[in-house]
């Protein structure tokens, strides 16, 4: 994989190379190349299955990190392109051209991050979370607890009980 790298980075303004085992690496790149370098990885390399792109949101530095993992089956290589955006633009171009599943994929990011891929197919489709009127619920800032008690009434009679006191009760009695 090594190799791979040293190609790709004679032609792209790639961050440094995280080899996670033999054959599966991280490479960064700039949002402007990733088309350019994605295409390279396709066509040229052999990495034609596009085996999922996924977010993490980095509240911290105020980003998202979008990775697209492409697999080469031949050689049963793995690569994980990152591209950081910004939280406050969370703006991508589509890659459903490129690769038809992305589109599925770039429809959840966009509901449940809010990172937007204008011209994918059905982006702004309510998809997962019909009638969703928050902010998307995998950004860091979203409250879970106060959207719960917004939403939904408490119901008389309900406990709510530590797991770990609760299954030792059950299984060894009360009083252990």
């Amino acid at each position: 994989m090594q190799a791979l790298y040293h190609r790709l980075k004679a032609l792209f303004p790639l961050g440094e190379l995280t080899e996670q085992r033999e054959n599966l690496v991280f490479v960064t790149v700039d949002a402007a190349h990733l088309r350019s370098l994605l295409l390279q990885l396709r066509d040229i390399e052999g990495f034609t299955h596009l085996v999922l792109l996924t977010a993490v949101d980095w509240i911290e530095t105020g980003e998202f990190q979008l990775t697209y993992l492409l697999g080469n089956r031949a050689k049963r290589q793995d690569i994980g392109v990152r591209v950081m955006l910004s939280r406050e633009q969370a703006t991508m171009a589509t890659i459903h051209d490129l690769w038809p599943t992305a589109a599925t994929y770039q429809r959840e990011l966009r509901e449940m991050f809010g990172i937007d891929f204008p011209q994918s197919p059905g982006v702004n489709e309510e998809f997962i979370l019909e009638g969703w009127n928050d902010i998307p619920p995998y950004r860091r800032d979203f409250n879970t607890l106060d959207y719960a008690e917004a939403t939904y009434n408490d119901r008389p009679g309900r406990e709510s009980r530590d797991p770990a006191t609760y299954m030792r009760e059950k299984l060894y009695g009360e009083g252990h």
